[in-house]
C-alpha cells in the first residue's frame, strides 16, 4: 500500500522517460505542421533576394510588402474575392441542402431500392463523365459565363452525402417512429429531429464543401470568360504567370524594387491571400470536425 501511494504521487523513472519522449514527439509534430504556414507568411513579407538565400527563418528578412502591393494594386482582386466568397457561401448552402435531402431517405430502411440507389451514387465516386462531357452539359443549360456555372456542376459530393447517410443511420429508429405516431411527416422528422442532433456531421461536411468551393479553379477557367465573374484562384494564377512583366508592374511606385520580385515571392503572397479566410473560419467549425466525421463513418 505504501509503495502504491508513493507511485500515485511520484512518477517512476520509466514513466518520466516515456512522458519526455511523448512530449518531444508532440512538439516536433506541431512544429512540422505549423512552420510551413509560418514560413509562407514570413517569406511573402520578406525581400525576394534575401528570402532566396534559403535556410529556416522565423522573422521576415528585410521586410517588404511589394508582393502584396502588387496583388492589391487593382480593384479586380476585390471583385475576385467577392465572387469567391459569394460562390462559397451559396454553393455550400445548396450542397448541404442536396446532401441532406438525399442522405435522409437513403438512410431509412423502409425505402425500397435504397441499395441500388446507393450503388448508383457510389458509382459516381469511381467514374466520371470527364471534362468535355461536363462542359457540353453546362453549355447545353446555358450556364457559360453565368454565376451558376461556378456552383451547380459540383453541387453535391457523393462522399459527403454518404457521411451524412451513415450519421442518419446511427440515429435510433424509435425517435422517428414516435414522431410518426404523433402525426409528424417525413420532412418534420428530418428538420425537427434529425437536423438538430446531426449538427456535428453537417458542420464537418459544410467545411468540406466550403474548402472545396474556395479552392476550386478549373470551373472558373472552363466556364467563365467575363472579368466581373472572375474568381480569386483564377486571378491569382494570372498574376503569378505575369510576374516580372512590365504590364504587371504598372501602378507600383517603386519600380526598381518591384522588378526584383521573384515568382517564388508572388507564390508565397498569393498562398497567404488565398488561405487566410479559410484559416479564420476553421476554428469555429473545428470542434464539430472530429466528432462529425467519426460518428458519420462508424456505422454502415
Amino acid at each position: 500500500m505504501r509503495k502504491f501511494k508513493q507511485r500515485g504521487v511520484r512518477e517512476s523513472a520509466g514513466e518520466r522517460v516515456g512522458h519526455f519522449f511523448v512530449s518531444l514527439f508532440l512538439i516536433l509534430f506541431c512544429f512540422t505542421t505549423t512552420y510551413p504556414f509560418w514560413h509562407v507568411l514570413m517569406y511573402s513579407i520578406s525581400d525576394s533576394n534575401a528570402a532566396m538565400s534559403g535556410g529556416l527563418f522565423f522573422l521576415p528578412r528585410k521586410p517588404s510588402f511589394l508582393a502584396y502591393e502588387m496583388i492589391f494594386k487593382t480593384s479586380q482582386i476585390f471583385v475576385a474575392y467577392g465572387n469567391t466568397i459569394l460562390r462559397t457561401a451559396v454553393g455550400t448552402l445548396i450542397a448541404i441542402a442536396l446532401s441532406i435531402l438525399t442522405a435522409f431517405p437513403l438512410s431509412r430502411r423502409r425505402l425500397r431500392g435504397r441499395g441500388g440507389l446507393s450503388m448508383a451514387f457510389f458509382f459516381t465516386m469511381l467514374f466520371t463523365g470527364g471534362m468535355i462531357p461536363t462542359y457540353l452539359i453546362v453549355q447545353s443549360y446555358g450556364l457559360i459565363d453565368k454565376f451558376w456555372a461556378l456552383v451547380l456542376p459540383s453541387a453535391m459530393s457523393a462522399y459527403n452525402m454518404f457521411i451524412l447517410r451513415n450519421y442518419f443511420k446511427s440515429v435510433p429508429d424509435s425517435l422517428e417512429e414516435s414522431a410518426h405516431m404523433d402525426g409528424a411527416n417525413s420532412l418534420t422528422v428530418l428538420f425537427r429531429i434529425f437536423f438538430p442532433i446531426s449538427k456535428p456531421a453537417i458542420a464537418a461536411v459544410a467545411m468540406f464543401y466550403g474548402v472545396a468551393y474556395w479552392n476550386e479553379y478549373m470551373d472558373g477557367i472552363l466556364y467563365i470568360n467575363k472579368p466581373q465573374l472572375e474568381i480569386l484562384q483564377v486571378y491569382l494564377r494570372k498574376l503569378i504567370a505575369s510576374t516580372g512583366t512590365l504590364n504587371s508592374l504598372s501602378g507600383i511606385q517603386n519600380l526598381s524594387a518591384a522588378a526584383n520580385l521573384t515568382e517564388e515571392s508572388m507564390k508565397m503572397a498569393t498562398i497567404a491571400v488565398s488561405i487566410i479566410p479559410i484559416l479564420l473560419v476553421y476554428p469555429f467549425l473545428q470542434r464539430y470536425y472530429t466528432r462529425g466525421i467519426t460518428l458519420g463513418a462508424v456505422k454502415e
